[in-house]
């Protein structure tokens, strides 16, 4: 049985007292409500009493909660499932809890994590899409609403440490920035201490980090053996000493976030080199050997069919999306492939290392027995490699192909600093097997069904055994709620709450592995892709997410008994149309419940880029000054798909050196610096080298000037990249000029900012080393104008467009 715990029946920091007591016409009581000392004249004659100015003390015997969250990964990739991927930390936990086969997620990153925060769905949240994806909609502000509580809140206001680490995505885009609004940051949703990530994805060795409210450089470099993930394990070990050392007693709730499995797929070399080998026999020989060993773990029925990798019709199918037969590459391909999912592999064991660091701490301490420890991933394994994998992953989200001749320039590089990797889609379907598709397909388990493990020695009887009761992200919360005896309150900030949507998974902590599950309902969407289960019954849409068509009403729906057909391989939709039609309405009346419509399954380039508000206005001319922090690409000038120019008023020296201005990363950016007594704009077209380098044809000598570039737009390329004329100035006088292309999409989903005098984290250009701290030099301040006009004089409008206003 679980330890028993004290039912905490009160939110906020105030006493029982004070909660009860019933109120007067004497003004002086009211004033002392809940103060059940004594106050005479003098203090000495008076009595104290602390406890309505005290916070709550945490329910007797409430556990430790560490809550490990990977993305991007399917139930076919880890040891404990049957997966090759060998992660002996989950594999210890697995062994000491309880391995779950039916759990399942939203099939995308943020509205998955939004969900695990407040147990009500995703749109709910405000979270249909990722954070970058926001609309005026109910469903898609990114913006948890004022009726949701996110668990930490309930947590922190109840007696426990509240500990984020790594990733967030649950911030918008517009409000990551230095001078912001930060009501939706984490320690404004109910968390003491916060350190990683904001957006959906950083460079493992070069990560964009903010420590609690801030933004702080990385404390070293890869060289010296940086790694994103062996840092969080650091900064976790680090925080929960510094709790240990001045509140022993008081219960945590450590929320850890790796970016694994997420690219940029990266891993130390000697851990890549542990999986040399591994993935030799192909990405269709895996899905057949993985899904026999998950029907030996028990993992899924003996009758489980192994779904084809392509479930859709070509001219149904994204083409992004499709899965080339491993029978049908070339060696060059199966060899590049292979390294993919070496890196892939020995980043999440690398995780895993890193994390059994911060389990041992647990045991050292003896804190590991009263620990509730839940392990999990957010979605199925990503597809966003495209078919041919990716040396550079933006290159899915500004809708740019990727070659085999680029991608091989890369094999040996794979998985370092150089490359910023994700492997095709072959090895996603592989790790979500046997399954139908992968991330962001919420209608099929492929993007759904999620590996979770829950260890808690001191409240969980059973050791290593199966639970097959379905399950969803929303019920994560109130489960805590149980466990923890805390209640989700009805009134919070003066606002009556939202109910949850989640149901409490703890009676399956005792339950046999096939005892019936307490859950009725779930209802699914993403990009447009739309599920609803229940009571083991499964109706789907087959549409295809960011595929751009629309037609939502002419989607064909499927069926399925998901108790007989755990892979959805059998279309039962003739064969009942009553059932499928009590589905369908049973959707839309959900849906309109939950905040769903509209749906949107426009291409991911077409979801980044639309215009969104900002606190401040789009204005033709933005200023930027030297030494300030990274200005995130959401809040930033935007200069995609039109003409712009670059000016900066500075004086140099014969020794000056440096960024003026850069934005973006070596994956995709541009940067404007001096080098060598000569000036240099630089445009990393999605990390494609050649870089386009524009060099002044003259020497800066020790003065003043206006230096600056001007791009011209002229048209547009086969793959949406804008097409013009660059422009390089010293004063008025143009020292450099050519052809050049500029990405039609994001920069970057890392967070790097435009920066003024520097480069943050990755250099833009192998021209210099970062940070490109510009030096012996000054800069005024610098100004991108996006107005389109000509130049006229350069030095007077740089005058007056630097003016301050």
């Amino acid at each position: 049985m679980r330890p028993a715990v004290v039912v905490a029946t009160a939110f906020l920091f105030v006493s029982s007292a004070w909660a009860q007591q019933e109120s007067t016409d004497d003004s002086s009581s009211d004033l002392l409500r809940g103060f059940e000392g004594k106050i005479e004249l003098d203090v000495r004659d008076s009595k104290p009493d602390w406890t309505p100015f005290m916070p709550k003390k945490a329910p007797e015997g409430a556990p430790n909660i560490l809550f490990i969250l990977y993305d991007d990964t399917g139930q076919a990739a880890w040891s404990p499932y049957g997966g090759r991927l060998s992660m002996p930390t989950l594999d210890s936990l697995a062994a000491d809890g309880l391995i779950y086969t039916n759990w399942h997620t939203t099939a995308l990153c943020s509205p998955t994590r939004s969900t695990l925060q407040t147990g009500r769905t995703h749109w709910i949240n405000g979270y249909a899409n990722v954070a970058e994806g926001a609309e005026g909609f109910p469903g898609y502000s990114t913006r948890f609403p004022r009726e949701v509580t996110t668990i930490a809140e309930v947590l922190q206001s109840n007696g426990y440490a509240t500990l984020w680490l790594g990733k967030n995505h649950n911030v918008p885009e517009v409000d990551v920035a230095p001078g912001g609004y930060r009501g939706e940051w984490p320690l404004q949703k109910g968390w003491d201490r916060f350190y990683g990530f904001l957006g959906g994805e950083t460079n493992q060795w070069y990560p964009f980090l903010v420590k609690d409210n801030d933004f702080i450089e990385q404390p070293y470099m890869p060289e010296d053996g940086y790694h994103l993930s062996k840092d969080l394990a650091d900064q976790a070990i680090e925080m929960l000493r510094n709790k240990n050392a001045s509140n022993p007693s008081k219960p945590f709730f450590m929320w850890f976030n790796p970016g694994a499995n997420h690219a940029p797929h990266q891993a130390p070399k000697e851990w890549i080199a542990k999986y040399k080998g591994k993935f030799d026999d192909g990405y269709d020989a895996y899905r057949v050997w993985v899904t026999k060993r998950m029907k030996e773990r028990g993992i899924i029925p003996e009758n489980t069919v192994n779904t084809a990798v392509n479930p859709l019709p070509k001219d149904l199918a994204n083409p992004l999306d499709y899965v080339r037969p491993w029978n049908t590459l070339n060696d060059q391909e199966k060899q590049l492939f292979n390294r993919m999912a070496e890196v892939w592999a020995a980043y999440s064991s690398y995780t895993d290392h890193q994390i059994g660091r911060v389990i041992d701490y647990l045991k050292e301490t003896d804190q590991y027995e009263n620990t509730l420890i839940i392990y999990a991933a957010d979605n199925g394994t990503s597809g966003e490699g495209s078919p041919n994998g990716s040396v550079n992953e933006n290159k899915f989200f500004n809708s740019f192909p990727d070659s085999l001749e680029d991608n091989m320039k890369y094999i040996d590089k794979l998985g370092g600093p150089d490359t910023y990797e994700h492997f095709p889609t072959g090895w996603a379907a592989a790790f979500s097997a046997p399954y139908k598709f992968f991330k962001r397909y919420s209608e099929y388990e492929g993007g759904t069904a999620d590996p979770l493990v829950i260890s808690w020695p001191k409240g969980i009887k059973a050791r290593g055994e199966l639970r097959h009761q379905y399950h969803h992200s929303t019920d994560i919360v109130p489960t805590l709620l149980e466990i923890t005896g805390l209640e989700m309150p009805e009134f919070n900030h003066g606002v009556k709450q939202y109910p949850l949507y989640g149901v409490s998974m703890a009676y399956t902590f005792d339950a046999k592995p096939d005892a019936p599950t307490q859950k009725r309902v779930q209802i699914y969407e993403m990009f447009g892709t739309r599920g609803i289960w229940k009571d083991g019954w499964h109706a789907a849409s087959v549409h295809v997410p960011l595929g751009g068509k629309g037609d939502f009403d002419q989607d064909e729906w499927e069926l399925y008994n998901m108790v007989e057909d755990r892979s959805q391989s059998n279309n039962l939709a003739d064969k009942y149309p009553d059932k499928l039609k009590e589905l369908r309405d049973l959707w839309m009346e959900q849906a309109k419940e939950n905040n769903v419509l509209p749906l949107d399954d426009r291409l991911a380039v077409e979801i980044i880029t639309v215009p969104r508000p900002t606190e401040e206005p789009p204005r033709d001319t933005y200023r930027y000054y030297p030494d300030t922090e990274p200005v995130p690409e959401g809040v930033a000038v935007n200069v995609r798909g039109r003409s712009y120019k670059i000016l900066a008023n500075v004086e140099v020296t014969d020794k000056t050196e440096g960024v003026i201005f850069a934005q973006g990363s070596r994956f995709g950016g541009h940067a404007l610096f001096i080098k060598d007594q000569k000036l240099y704009y630089v445009y990393n077209f999605l990390g494609i080298e050649p870089e386009q380098v524009f060099e002044s044809d003259v020497t800066l000598k020790p003065g003043k000037y206006t230096l600056g570039m001007a791009f011209e737009k002229t048209g547009k390329g086969d793959h949406g990249e804008t097409l013009g004329e660059t422009k390089l100035y010293v004063d008025d006088k143009v020292v450099a000029s050519g052809k050049m292309r500029t990405q039609p999409g994001k920069f970057s989903f890392s967070g790097e900012g435009l920066c003024v005098g520097y480069d943050s984290e990755d250099a833009v250009s192998t021209l210099y080393k970062a940070p490109g701290k510009f030096t012996d030099g000054t800069i005024q301040g610098v100004a991108v104008s996006v107005k389109g006009e000509p130049y006229l004089n350069l030095e007077l409008e740089a005058k007056r467009i630097m003016r301050r206003q």
